[in-house]
């Protein structure tokens, strides 16, 4: 499990690590691990032309004792600061004593820059002197954020103005929400992570989890010898009309390769469903979830009343079956209630500008599972599941733009309900499907063969199809 905390929870591990540390010892760890990933990436240090954009504070000094150590290994190390009379002391002394030179404006050509511009307190986005200094960031060169790229909200991923947009982000001691959230995490590139000794165990509670494939392996309900189709479980699917048969195709389909002992269909598509799928059951019975909403129009309200009115029995509710979703009805209920919408049904359902949901996605996700009392799996960039009540909120890492294809939706509705019929709880469900969703439209672009295989490797024979 991939964990991310918020800057409260690291700065307060590093105060305490700090007080049984040398000064300056956590600050060369970074440092170092900064140094050594730098390094790595441009093969050839030795001549090699680097650049550290360098801000007034602890982020900077870390870009600068890194620049350090590049220059003691012969690279040409220019340090250009945000304001000259604030640079680290430390770092600058370190600096010139290998041999470093400061410069009041960037070099036309760079092979690797360093964001120490801000660090993981900076808010509302750069500031006129270091969205200069971003701006006139070298053609071709490989950039490199420190913690963070700078501009970018670590606690949340909003990205308020300008920012920078980095090649590689090389963060310390733990992830940070903003760099698994979008709009930030499209700006952080590929993520290193350096251990520099925090130490961030229970009873500390992560911001965001993100499942890794043994994860998913390890909650995946499996089928044993005394299981039979309602242990497996029956997912009942309300989904499709005459204009959207598709639809309930997708959704039903979603739920049989989701692990489903058996599907039970109701609505108006039930012939198409039925050329596609003859197992499929068409007709109220009996069910362990429910999935409604897909594609069904605006006229069947009745029917996303009647399958939350059974409230011992988890329920699925999607695109048209949120029209309108009455929070109170929702809190009522004692079975899980996951609740899937885009960050345009989002919008709606909270009464805002869709574009205050995509800036802001992990707020929403909890301001809609917080006032619906239900579980909360929000599609899109960034596709993040948040709980009913406390607990941190999931991300999920295998998302492609790949699913952005009308459809995609109905099937990861069919697959969760599945988990859902199958006994997983609302955000387990969610995330797990989020997870094979995205997995299978990265399969199907062609796009990760190792991960692939890592995954198959992991997850139990019964489950492989699932992305198939």
């Amino acid at each position: 499990m991939r964990t991310a905390y918020s800057v409260e929870t690291v700065r307060a591990a590093e105060r305490e690590l700090m007080a049984r540390l040398p000064e300056g010892a956590l600050m060369a760890r970074a440092a170092a691990g900064l140094a050594a990933v730098c390094a790595g990436l441009l093969g050839r240090v030795y001549g090699s032309r680097v650049v550290v954009l360098a801000g007034p504070g602890d982020n900077g000094g870390d870009a600068l004792y890194a620049g350090a150590r590049l220059a003691r290994r012969g690279a040409r190390v220019t340090a250009v600061p945000m304001d000259p009379a604030r640079m680290h002391p430390g770092g600058l002394a370190a600096l010139r004593a290998a041999g470093g030179r400061v410069e009041r404006s960037v070099p036309e050509r760079a092979d690797l820059v360093l964001d120490g511009l801000l660090g993981i307190g900076g808010r509302g986005g750069l500031r006129p002197a270091a969205a200069a200094l971003a701006q006139r960031i070298p053609a071709g060169a490989l950039v490199v954020a420190v913690d963070l790229p700078s501009g970018v909200d670590a606690d949340t991923g909003e990205v308020a103005g300008p920012a920078v947009a980095a090649d590689v982000t090389v963060t310390f001691g733990a992830y940070k929400p903003g760099l698994l959230i979008d709009p930030g995490a499209s700006r952080v590139g590929a993520v290193r992570l350096v251990d520099i000794g925090l130490e961030l165990a229970e009873p500390v509670e992560p911001v965001l989890e993100a499942l890794q494939h043994a994860d998913v392996a390890g909650l995946l309900p499996v089928p044993t010898a005394s299981s039979d189709k309602y242990r497996r479980g029956v997912v009942g699917v309300v989904a499709g009309s005459e204009q959207y048969p598709g639809a309930a195709v997708l959704a039903v389909e979603g739920a049989l390769r989701g692990g489903a002992g058996a599907v039970r269909y109701v609505g108006p598509a039930a012939d198409a469903v039925l050329a596609r799928h003859p197992e499929v059951l068409v007709g109220r019975g009996r069910v362990q979830a429910w999935v409604v909403g897909p594609g069904i129009g605006a006229g069947r309200s009745a029917e996303v009343a009647r399958a939350l009115a059974d409230r011992d029995v988890p329920v699925l509710v999607d695109a048209d079956g949120l029209r309108g979703l009455d929070p109170d009805v929702v809190r009522g209920r004692r079975a899980a209630t996951l609740l899937t919408p885009h960050a345009g049904e989002a919008a709606a359902l909270l009464g805002v500008p869709r574009e205050s949901v995509e800036a802001g996605r992990l707020a929403a996700a909890r301001e809609l599972a917080g006032r619906y009392g239900a579980a909360v799996l929000l599609k899109g960039a960034t596709t993040l599941v948040a709980p009913a009540g406390p607990g941190p909120v999931r991300v999920n890492p295998t998302g492609t733009p790949w699913l952005a294809t009308a459809g995609s939706g109905d099937v990861l509705s069919g697959l969760a309900g599945a988990l859902l019929a199958g006994g997983l709880p609302g955000v387990d469900a969610g995330s797990v499907a989020a997870y094979l969703h995205g997995l299978a439209g990265r399969l199907a672009a062609d796009g990760a063969p190792v991960v692939a295989q890592e995954v198959a490797a992991a997850l139990p024979a019964a489950w492989r199809d699932v992305t198939s």
